[in-house]
């Protein structure tokens, strides 16, 4: 049953806002203290990546604040059904648990759909021994392998006895999942991801693009009810897409802003652009969606967005970089975090918005 929303609006507590954390600009440790020093004006906690316990606690020398809230990401090679693996992830846990972090980020894996039965064994062990550490985190399993939506949620939902295992929807991840799934039901042959924008096919696929990135929200919106409904606490990974993006310097589709537009080279609807998979008010209708099944202090969102192109003057924080010539880098990592703060501060309108709904 769905807890009712005056219930879910009168509680003190307030979801809580990551940023992403990871060295995805070229530089020292200076690019890392700039990040927590924005961190902390903002009043975020920070995702950080780590491969190991001990790059962990290298990277907590950046926590926002002495205590400041903490996700960590574990290394996407770990193989839930290696004992080894399973040791990784109880010793970061216990590291977790002795620095107060909330939660571990471990990807989901392509496997799972033929190994259901082993997989749901191996989370049971790991409860079990995440049980055993007290003040221990949580174990957020993420949506990232593609796997079929039903499938993942059934998975969790198997697990739902599990105290310290839940989910991390990444609404990106499922978001390119959608599409591709919705256009392949009227193009078999072609992969939209295959897609630029100067495809010379684009003018006669552009209406089934659009449509096919027009069905995620619904789809998402899907996913975050079922898995809410288990009563969990969630985690979201936020990020906006599309195929035809090619916005990442990385290659990707996705983790792009919610801001963005799409450019194209004819005209679509008196445009030559074309919105993202979400935009602002798909983002929106995700939180209240999450906001409406689960209790506020349940819920927390790690903006997950990449570097853009764009630099922005160091102004207040000069100082961090008095040992660089070139400051290049450095205004690139701070145009990026005045990005994640302008995103941080429309969910924090969001919340508010919902408060008061």
């Amino acid at each position: 049953m769905k807890p009712c929303r005056e219930k879910l609006m009168t509680t003190s507590s307030a979801p809580r806002i990551f940023w992403i954390l990871q060295r995805r600009i070229a530089g020292d440790d200076a690019l890392l203290s700039l990040a927590r020093h924005r961190l902390e004006q903002a009043g975020a906690g920070a995702e950080f990546y780590a491969r190991s316990p001990d790059e962990l606690r290298r990277l907590l020398r950046f926590r926002p604040g002495p205590e400041g809230p903490v996700i960590v990401h574990l290394p996407r090679d770990i193989n839930l059904l290696a004992d080894d693996s399973r040791r990784l992830i109880v010793d970061f846990a216990g590291l977790a648990a002795r620095e107060k972090i909330y939660g571990l980020v471990l990807h989901d894996h392509h496997r799972m759909t033929g190994l259901f039965s082993d997989y749901t064994g191996a989370l049971q062990k790991l409860n079990t021994a995440l049980e055993r550490i007290h003040g221990g985190p949580f174990l957020f399993v993420e949506y990232a392998a593609m796997l079929a939506p039903h499938f993942f949620c059934d998975l969790l939902k198997n697990v739902r006895s599990l105290e310290k295992i839940s989910a991390c929807v990444d609404i990106g991840h499922l978001g390119i999942r959608q599409i591709g799934e919705s256009f392949r039901k009227v193009h078999r042959e072609i992969d939209i991801l295959s897609l630029t924008a100067l495809d010379p096919r684009l003018p006669g696929l552009i209406h089934d693009v659009d449509q096919a990135v027009r069905s995620v929200l619904p789809a998402t919106l899907e996913v975050v009810q079922a898995l809410g409904s288990l009563g969990k606490p969630l985690h979201f990974h936020l990020h906006d897409g599309h195929p035809l993006s090619t916005f990442s310097r990385f290659g990707f589709s996705d983790h792009i802003s919610f801001f963005a537009e799409i450019p194209i080279p004819i005209t679509y609807h008196g445009k030559v652009s074309l919105p993202p998979m979400y935009g602002m008010n798909g983002l929106a209708a995700v939180v209240h969606e999450a906001l409406h099944v689960l209790r506020p202090g349940q819920l927390t969102f790690t903006l997950e967005i990449h570097p853009l192109p764009g630099y922005l003057h160091l102004s207040d924080v000069g100082h961090l970089f008095r040992h660089w010539q070139d400051k290049t880098n450095a205004e690139q990592m701070n145009y990026w975090l005045m990005i994640l703060l302008q995103h941080h501060n429309v969910l924090q309108s969001i919340f508010a918005e919902a408060a008061v709904s």
